[in-house]
């Protein structure tokens, strides 16, 4: 048994011996194969390592080379081009301008058809708008010509000049025709012309029936009318009397057109006999103005008379102490002999010349109905340059007329460029506004004796028609032009403050 495992342990001993051996020699044979295998490799880079710089050197070569061809072919290419350029630009350029142009002439004709179609709309709706226009046009005129019955305040331009349909002499005889006219209406109301109303009517088959509602009928037709009559008469004025007119003749239309059925209808001769009551009652107002305005004229006529009469007296009252004074003057001569006591004598004598002069010529004017003075006067500050009143005055000393007509009511006094005497004052004033008739400002009422003219042409005037009379072309207008003194004085202190307000720099 020991001899069996001592055996064991020799032949496991041997086996690990050999197995120590074995390993040893495959040790040595892998390791000497790896070193073949490694010289092997190393020889491979080697090759490998010059086959690249073989390669690497040719693709230098291949890649100079190519460049080399290509700077030639690109110099060839750029050489032809050269030559060619120009044919090539050329028609290039055409074929491009060509299709160019045919697309611009494509849009623009694209566009003007675009447009041709818009005008035509345009166009369109342009006659369209002007039929419309047309017809409401006729529409607004029909409105206006009716709104214009009712409204007073429309230019007179638009109404017309209203022409005197009478030539009564005064007021009295205007009532009286105005009365008869009335009476006149209630007779043709009363013999039923008027109105009229159909005979043959009737109502749910009696006559009689047709005839009372044909009555009322006629009775609220009067009642409509008269009432838009007096209504009409009622608000006439001067400026609105033919639109009144019109508001009468409307009414009566209007009216009849409402009747249409009832057959009821205004007579011609009672709306004719409405339109002259119409006329007669704007006259007999226009009669009355003219009335007042006389009466007034004569007042201040008689006004100048009394002072006519007043100034006559105290004119020789004056003479009579002026010949008192002189007669006791002579008669100290005798006793007196300076220089100053002969001087004072010469000096009574020449006052009692003037103060006979004038007694003479109060006494004059006082008789003589048609004595006076034409003055020609300007006001340019309270009417501006070329216009100039001619009037007439009785009175002993025109200048107070004068001074009247600058007092309150203008802001500036007049200058007097001449004052006329005359024995025939009113033929010279009469003679010297017909010459300027044209140039009358206002043409409605012939007592306002202003006309825009240049004293030049009254200058003219004067010469022809009072050849002995002075005439003077100079305008003081002192306080006019004083005025507009201070205004720019007071301006240009104003500016003055404001500049100084202002900063030199900011």
């Amino acid at each position: 048994m020991e001899q069996a495992q001592n055996f064991t342990s020799v032949a496991f001993a041997i086996l690990i011996l050999a197995l120590a051996l074995l390993s040893s020699f495959f040790f040595f044979r892998l390791r000497r194969a790896e070193k073949k295998e490694l010289a092997v490799a190393q020889k491979a880079e080697q090759d490998i390592a010059q086959l690249q710089e073989d390669c690497a050197s040719r693709l230098r070569e291949a890649r100079a080379k190519a460049e080399r061809e290509t700077e030639t072919t690109q110099a060839e290419h750029i050489k032809a081009l050269e030559r060619y350029t120009a044919i090539i630009d050329t028609e290039a350029e055409v074929e491009r301008l060509t299709v160019l142009g045919q697309t611009q002439v494509d849009e623009s004709q694209s566009k003007v058809s675009k447009l041709n179609g818009e005008v035509r709309a345009a166009q369109d709706k342009i006659h369209q708008l002007q039929q419309s226009y047309k017809e409401k046009r006729v529409i607004y005129d029909r409105l206006r010509g009716e709104l214009a019955i009712f409204d007073d305040r429309l230019a007179l331009a638009e109404l017309g000049v209203y022409e005197p349909h009478f030539d009564f002499g005064d007021s009295e005889t205007f009532k009286a025709e105005i009365k008869d006219t009335r009476d006149d209406q209630k007779d043709m109301v009363k013999r039923k012309t008027a109105v009229f109303g159909t005979k043959e009517w009737t109502v749910d088959g009696s006559v009689k029936k047709g005839e009372t509602m044909i009555n009322r009928a006629v009775r609220i037709t009067l009642r409509a009318f008269n009432n838009e009559c007096e209504a009409a008469i009622a608000n006439t004025r001067w400026n609105n009397v033919q639109a009144m007119e019109k508001r009468i003749v409307r009414a009566r239309d209007a009216i009849d057109k409402l009747n249409t059925s009832n057959n009821v209808i205004i007579s011609e001769n009672y709306l004719r006999v409405k339109l002259r009551e119409l006329r007669l009652t704007h006259e007999y107002r226009e009669q009355l103005k003219i009335e007042r305005d006389e009466r007034a004229e004569a007042s201040r006529l008689e006004r100048e008379e009394k002072r006519l009469l007043q100034e006559a007296k105290a004119a020789q009252k004056e003479e009579e102490r002026y010949q008192q004074l002189l007669e006791k003057a002579r008669s100290e001569i005798g006793v007196v002999t300076s220089d100053t006591h002969r001087a004072k004598v010469e000096e009574l004598e020449q006052l009692l010349a003037e103060a006979h002069a004038k007694t003479e010529r109060a006494r004059a004017m006082a008789e003589k109905t048609k004595s006076g003075f034409v003055y020609v006067i300007s006001n340019i500050g309270s009417f501006g340059d070329d216009v100039v009143k001619i009037g007439l005055t009785r009175r002993l000393d025109p200048s107070d007329r004068v001074r009247e007509l600058g007092d309150a009511s203008v802001p500036f006094l007049f200058d007097t460029h001449a004052m006329i005497y005359s024995e025939e004052a009113p033929a010279l004033e009469a003679a010297l506004h017909a010459e300027f008739s044209e140039q009358r400002i206002n043409a409605a009422n012939m007592r306002k004796e202003f006309f825009r003219v240049t004293l030049s042409e009254v200058k003219d005037a004067v010469q022809r028609l009072a050849p002995d009379a002075d005439f003077h072309t100079d305008i003081e207008a002192q306080e006019f032009h004083e005025t507009l003194a201070r205004r720019k004085e007071l301006a240009e202190r104003l500016a003055e403050n404001d500049a100084r307000e202002l900063p030199v720099e900011i």
